[in-house]
């Protein structure tokens, strides 16, 4: 159905360089960094950064919420960046379907893991709950996935350490997490870095693929849709064995399935496999991506330069004193790669471990963040904040709202046609909360649209089997998608739009204001945080800046979120009635 689509070399067009964010907290505060996450915490639309910090001594974690303007502020405090511990990977999704990402952060010597409620607004707190979070492990990472799509997030937690069983825990509703305790997937003892959600089958079902470490086999677990999983022999995925720290799965070639690229430590040859199409794969043997050798731990496919195509970032670490290079590819639109040395400055580094791509600005490019760690011999340093600079091309951008599938949308496909550089494409990305080691890129599709000024079509398949299609699509738009939506109900996103509510936290009235919306039939929305619709009025507005009284009186405290539409733009903001 999606067809192999080869682009031949680059434009000069499509060039693209990053500056380095030298100012704001994320640039300047120290710390021994492990996980990288690009999440909106607070619902606002924009991506704040998570960075976990784990040194063996402990050290509280880091939250920075975006803005609006490319910068951002050290998030106030609360039980997420207050736990003192020596904390490793983290992933973040909506475990309880209600509209904002909670938290699961792991740590390493024994130490417990831990659990984050998020209010909504970006606070979370500590739930406690001894069977998920009091083990005492030597946990890597961790990811949510609903492997039995009943539209609630489980969790898969690897352990290289102690008795080194990986954990998975069944999501059983109302907030509770029941561990899992047998099956291959959580008996086997590997020592166990990484792991990934992700179809690579495409029947459907989230499938587990786990890397190790030690020059060890690593693990593919296949889904056979009856809440159980097989471990799978799959050459070559699962017959090399090396010291595998991490894996990406994204589709390379544009052919509509994923290909695998695994991270390895201990300057070995990292490995890139491309998915045939007929359950087999092929290893690549030469260029760049597999010969550079490394120190290799987080890694991140992007469309860096919106050719259409994704490119692959990796992070390396704890090697020599001197310090290593991180490793950027550029993909010459046939799925191979060339390495990039000048579009992002300070590739060399002393110690890297996670990193990220989301769009800090949305201006429709992808940015970086990278975790910089203390290496053996070394101090600690900031973070690295890259803003990427962009160039001529087009970008169209997804966000999705699952109802029958989780609130996140993990583990649905999104696919968009068009024509570039006067060939039909089709592009894939697969939502997922674990994109490699310590790395968690923004829950929002991106895509490069090359010279297309419209998505001839956009596919979204859900985790509960249904499906939206999407016609003519106007790019350099970001969509904001609720599962089966039609399309003449698909909003956008008003880029320039602001919305403004204020006293927050209040009582009784408050005042709404907003500017950037058209004129025209608009309706002012009031939801709460199960989604439920509390009124709609319908006003005209005449386009410009405005002002309207809400009264908040009549409802219970809690928090709530409004909304204004207007000619199929919308823009929202949560408030907390006091």
């Amino acid at each position: 159905m999606f067809g192999l689509c080869l682009f031949a070399g680059l434009s000069l067009q499509a060039q693209v360089s990053f500056t380095k964010i030298q100012e704001g907290p994320v640039a300047t505060i120290a710390g021994d960094s492990r996980s990288c996450n690009f999440v909106d915490v607070n619902g606002d639309g924009r991506d704040d950064i998570f960075i976990s910090n784990g040194p063996s001594g402990g050290q509280n974690n880091r939250l920075f919420l975006n803005n609006g303007d490319g910068t951002f502020s050290t998030a106030p405090a609360s039980d997420i960046v207050q736990d003192g511990s020596p904390s490793d990977g983290a992933t973040f999704a909506d475990a309880d379907n209600d509209g904002s990402l909670d938290a699961y952060v792991v740590t390493w010597y024994g130490h417990t893991n831990y659990y984050y409620h998020n209010d909504g607004s970006g606070v979370f707190s500590l739930q406690d709950n001894p069977g998920l979070t009091g083990l005492g492990t030597f946990s890597e990472t961790a990811s949510w996935g609903d492997f039995d799509n009943d539209g609630l997030l489980d969790l898969y937690v690897t352990n290289s350490g102690g008795n080194r069983r990986n954990l998975l825990y069944h999501n059983e509703g109302n907030g509770l997490l029941a561990p899992w305790t047998t099956g291959a997937w959580v008996t086997d003892a590997y020592t166990s870095r990484s792991v990934q959600w992700t179809d690579i089958n495409g029947d459907g079902a989230l499938d587990l693929f786990v890397a190790n470490e030690e020059n060890q086999y690593n693990n593919l677990y296949l889904n056979n849709g009856e809440q159980n999983f097989t471990r799978t022999e799959l050459a070559p995925l699962t017959t090399i064995a090396r010291s595998s720290t991490g894996s990406s799965w994204a589709d390379i070639d544009n052919d509509g399935d994923f290909d695998l690229f695994v991270a390895n430590y201990a300057n070995q040859n990292n490995q890139l496999y491309f998915n045939n199409g007929d359950g087999s794969f092929s290893a690549v043997t030469d260029g760049p991506v597999v010969t550079d050798g490394g120190y290799s731990f987080g890694s991140i496919f992007g469309d860096i330069d919106n050719d259409g195509d994704l490119d692959l970032f990796v992070a390396n670490g704890f090697g020599p004193v001197s310090g290593v290079d991180n490793f950027l590819y550029l993909n010459n639109g046939d799925g191979t790669f060339e390495r990039d040395e000048a579009s992002i400055p300070g590739l060399h580094t002393q110690c890297s471990y996670g990193c990220a791509w989301g769009d800090i600005d949305n201006d429709g490019f992808l940015d970086l963040v990278v975790a910089n760690c203390k290496g053996t011999g070394q101090s600690q340093i900031p973070s690295s904040l890259y803003h990427n600079q962009g160039n001529g091309h087009h970008w169209l951008k997804v966000r999705l709202s699952g109802v029958a599938s989780n609130r996140s949308g993990i583990g649905a496909k999104v696919r968009v046609k068009a024509m570039i550089n006067g060939v039909a494409v089709w592009q894939v990305r697969e939502i997922s909360a674990q994109d490699g080691y310590n790395c968690q890129s923004s829950l929002t599709a991106h895509f490069g649209m090359g010279d297309a000024v419209h998505a001839d079509s956009l596919l979204v398949e859900w985790p509960s089997g249904l499906r939206d299609t999407l016609l003519m699509l106007p790019t350099d738009t970001l969509f904001h998608i609720t599962e089966s939506m039609t399309s003449s109900a698909v909003e956008r996103l008003m880029p320039e739009g602001k919305l403004r509510l204020y006293p927050n936290p209040g009582q009784g009235m408050a005042a709404l204001e907003w500017e950037g919306l058209p004129a025209g039939p608009a309706c002012i929305s009031l939801y709460s945080m199960d989604g439920r619709r509390l009124f709609c009025r319908e006003e005209r507005l005449p386009g410009g800046q405005q002002r309207y009284g809400l009264d908040l009186g009549p409802y219970q405290p809690g928090m709530y979120v409004v909304k204004v539409a207007c000619g199929g733009s919308f823009a929202t903001l949560k408030f907390i009635k006091e």
